[in-house]
């Protein structure tokens, strides 16, 4: 009788200690958990459309790479010339045509825009560029902006969509920090 109470005390210690734990690690505090990351899309196409001040034709400069970024085959470029001395209204949409309708991973950007930011940079025959739409902080994204050409020649147009820059910046890469998602050089023709 003795021997099957001290196993009968002892299932129940074992069994508290069991409900002890279970409720204990029910209970623990979540801060230690891993932070979810947002995962990183493909962007496979990167098209920008500039459209003259007063008027004009639009040209469309498009940068497509099928197999991603860190596929083996280079994007396919195709632009069209510029105008000297012009003023054109810019806008940029990214694409993922992995997947079939084609995502819009624009919408991202701008749903996340405090956390995004395209920096242009320029050469040759195109003076400069300036950011038209703003996150809600009042530093620039980019999605839209002004280009303004100079005397005909050479110029290029590059494209840079960074993930969590430093925000403000100075408006330079190398002061935004942050990872690239978007980095694309479109060689033009400013006539």
């Amino acid at each position: 009788m003795i021997k099957r109470n001290t196993i009968l005390k002892n299932i129940k210690k074992v069994s508290l200690i069991a409900f002890s734990s279970i409720a204990l690690i029910s209970c623990s505090d979540d801060d230690d958990a891993p932070e979810e990351q947002n995962e990183e899309e493909v962007i496979t196409t990167v098209i920008v459309k500039l459209t003259p001040q007063g008027g004009g034709t639009a040209v469309t400069l498009t940068s497509k790479d099928d197999d991603g970024a860190d596929g083996p085959n280079a994007p396919v470029i195709s632009v069209e010339s510029l105008a000297a001395n012009t003023t054109y209204n810019g806008t940029i949409t990214l694409l993922n045509e992995t997947e079939s309708p084609a995502e819009d991973i624009t919408l991202e950007v701008e749903e996340e825009d405090d956390e995004h930011q395209f920096f242009y940079t320029v050469s040759g025959a195109i003076s400069g560029t300036d950011y038209t739409d703003m996150d809600e902080d009042g530093n620039p994204v980019g999605i839209t902006f002004t280009l303004s050409t100079g005397d005909a020649g050479n110029a290029t147009l590059g494209v840079t969509l960074r993930h969590e820059p430093k925000k403000p910046n100075d408006g330079s890469l190398a002061d935004a920090g942050g990872s690239t998602d978007v980095d694309q050089t479109f060689s033009l023709e400013v006539e």
